[in-house]
């Protein structure tokens, strides 16, 4: 059994009543685990597996396949304030989707780990911004060994991975749109 610090990624379902649960963890990396049962009302998954949880977690590795039978979970941070918003909740996926195109699977990257923590603790406590993106992506491409002191990380990123996640695009429209609009002072004309 294997046992690690982990960030939940992406939830798949299996079957109707199992999942598959990617997380990114402090020492093996990115795994996948199969959570079976997790769909279940009376599940020892229940209310423990959703997106950005922060937990520890045990595992038994496959001998034959890329997928684990997840067996423990122990939520440390469950981020409830990133659900609440829905640019927030974009922000997240997208700091999770850039992470897992550019690191390898089961490879342990534990500086990594904890970038995507501290955005995600950002993100719960000051929301999305167009700042936190950058410098997420700025903090991504120094710990890939891709900053250069002249060059934006963007550039670096999309370069070295083939393409950013499609979703930065959509955060961009909608966190510049928000951060221009004002609500109308109640004396005002409409």
């Amino acid at each position: 059994m294997e046992r690690s610090a982990a960030i939940l990624t992406r939830l798949t379902k299996l079957t109707d009543t199992s999942l598959i649960v990617h997380w990114f963890t402090a020492d093996a990396g990115l795994i996948k685990t199969v959570a079976k049962g997790a769909r279940r009302p009376k599940s020892p998954f229940a209310g423990k597996l959703d997106l950005f949880f922060s937990a520890e977690i045990n595992w038994t590795a496959s001998r034959s396949s890329d997928l684990h039978s997840l067996r423990e979970v122990s939520p440390e941070n469950c981020r409830p304030g990133i659900r609440r918003d829905y640019d927030a909740t974009l922000l997240a996926a997208y700091f999770c989707r850039l992470l897992e195109n550019a690191v390898e699977r089961d490879h342990p990257e534990p500086g990594l780990h904890d970038l995507l923590g501290r955005a995600l603790d950002h993100v719960e406590l000051q929301g999305a911004s167009t700042r936190a993106l950058r410098h997420f992506e700025h903090e991504l491409a120094h710990g890939l060994g891709l900053a250069h002191e002249k060059r934006h990380a963007a550039p670096a990123l999309r370069e070295a991975l083939g393409g950013l996640p499609p979703l930065r695009e959509q955060l961009f429209d909608r966190l510049e749109v928000g951060k221009n609009f004002r609500f109308p002072h109640p004396d005002s004309e409409v």
